[in-house]
């Protein structure tokens, strides 16, 4: 094997600047880890070393192949030095395996519309298939859910939730709506089954499951800066409206067929990786952060069928999974149904409190507040939620305030949720309330922790604390502000751009 490190240190470090595949970058992009602001940096670089295969590599180092690169352990002393010390090799030792040199990986992606917000982070209007091997991917399609579900066969008839099917009129459980579940990695296994049931391209293949949404597009084109496609010049401000007007109406003045209403975001897509090509290299500083922020906001969502890759993704907090705590937990998940594209307008604030009962107990009250900016018009309409809570397990639902319709619970993924429909009109606030008691296992005699996540795909909800304990309390991470210490309340505004942990002792 060819020591690159003592014979091809300058060849190989001058070789990095050149990349000969655009799409590559997008799938570094995807599959990419980190720990903390270190890994988006690792894979980056080396995805951009994977870029330099084939001609442009062999006609400096004829005997050098990608895989001999990745174990190089000059790569992996320059990207320590660019990314730094607390690199682990465990890090470098996936890539291979992503990247399809131990054999091809196939990728289902699927673009979760978060102006339509479902459970699983969004509307799967839209999905992609991509295979690669030696880290060049061939995209097998790309295409509306509509199409695939159009030609389900008669006999699969799967039963949806009760609400999906009395809300949106269907007769089965379709792929578009299989990510019912508020857990990427359980939704995944439903929209696989799904998938491989209706027909779907290369299904038995699948390797991994990708799910991005809009806000993925809009942070990368803030650094690419416009373009045009079709005659339709895309901004990071306009680019989820005007794909979404695309395929609802404009294809129809473009005289395109109705089942071919969705190429164009193949075509969108070819032109962002053209794009990110040109300035990525120059622009590290500014995608790093940029990407980690997608991958940590929930935006960019990764489950993998190889339980040694997932695990990866598992200690990076990147797959979407409901906290397994034992401790207070709050999840508030909402699913529009049939109410077009709306949660583009509406503004959440979520406020979460208790208080203790004379019994000793703790009564709770998750509140949601819904603040509806928007108008009446070709993708905005009245807001129609069905609203879920998911909260510990063993907990004991006393009264729902703000919904008229039947209140539903269950339990799942060892919580116990509660479930109701709201509806907000163009330009009102409304708020819904779900009181209930906590199990007493959540308390301990001197600490209390408290896990609050965000649903997949939500932007930045408000969040407020109140939490009236009864007695008083010594410390709390994230601390108070100062005019509210030395009391037995906890109080906290913050937001839901991330998951919070919270700490108190008594």
């Amino acid at each position: 094997m060819l020591n690159i490190n003592s014979h091809h240190p300058l060849i190989l470090y001058n070789s990095l600047f050149l990349i000969s595949n655009s799409h590559q970058l997008l799938i570094g992009m995807i599959f990419h880890k980190k720990r903390k602001l270190v890994w988006p940096y690792i894979l980056l670089f080396v995805v951009l070393v994977v870029g330099v295969t084939g001609f442009l590599v062999f006609r400096f180092v004829s005997n050098l192949t990608p895989e001999q690169i990745l174990e190089s352990p000059f790569l992996r002393e320059q990207v320590k030095n660019f990314g730094g010390e607390d690199i682990d090799d465990e890090l470098f030792d996936i890539l291979p395996d992503l990247m399809g040199f131990s054999g091809s990986k196939t990728y289902l992606l699927l673009f979760l519309n978060n102006t339509e917000l479902r459970p699983g982070g969004g509307f799967i209007g839209s999905y992609g298939v991509v295979k690669v091997a030696d880290a060049h991917p061939e995209v097998l399609v790309i295409d509306g859910t509509e199409n695939l579900d159009r030609n389900t066969p008669d006999f699969w008839r799967p039963v949806p939730p009760k609400v999906i099917t009395e809300h949106l009129g269907v007769d089965r459980w379709y792929f578009r709506d299989s990510n019912w579940s508020p857990d990427f990695q359980e939704s995944t296994k439903k929209s696989l089954e799904f998938y491989k049931a209706e027909g779907g391209i290369a299904s038995s293949d699948i390797d991994g499951v990708i799910g991005i949404t809009p806000t993925v597009l809009e942070g990368l084109m803030e650094l690419t800066g416009p373009f045009t496609v079709e005659g339709i010049t895309f901004t990071s401000e306009n680019v989820t409206e005007a794909l979404e007007y695309e395929v609802e109406y404009g294809y129809l003045d473009r005289g395109i067929d109705v089942m071919d209403r969705k190429k164009i975001m193949g075509v969108f897509l070819d032109q962002l990786i053209s794009h990110l090509k040109r300035n990525a290299l120059t622009n590290l500083s500014l995608y790093l952060p940029t990407v980690t922020n997608l991958l940590d906001e929930k935006h960019i969502i990764v489950s993998m069928n190889d339980e040694d890759l997932q695990r990866v993704f598992d200690e990076q907090g990147w797959n979407g999974e409901i906290s397994k705590t034992k401790k207070d937990y709050l999840l508030w998940v909402d699913a529009n149904l049939a109410a077009l594209k709306t949660d583009h307008a509406m503004e959440r604030n979520l406020t979460y409190s208790f208080e203790k009962l004379d019994d000793g107990r703790y009564v709770a009250e998750a509140k949601m507040e819904y603040i509806h900016n928007g108008v009446f018009d070709w993708r905005t309409s009245r807001y129609l939620s069905y609203a879920r809570v998911f909260v510990p397990r063993g907990s004991e639902l006393v009264e729902v305030v703000g919904s008229n319709k039947n209140i539903d619970e269950g339990e799942e993924l060892d919580k116990q949720w509660f479930g109701a429909f709201v509806s907000v009109e163009p330009g009102e606030t409304k708020s819904i309330v779900f009181r209930y008691i906590l199990p007493n296992e959540v308390f301990s005699v001197d600490m209390y922790k408290l896990v609050v996540q965000k649903q997949l795909g939500t932007l930045d909800h408000g969040l407020t604390l109140d939490l009236d304990f009864g007695t008083n309390i010594d410390r709390a991470i994230p601390a108070e502000e100062n005019k509210n210490w030395g009391d037995s309340r906890y109080v906290v505004d913050t937001d839901l751009v991330l998951d919070r942990d919270f700490e108190v002792e008594l």
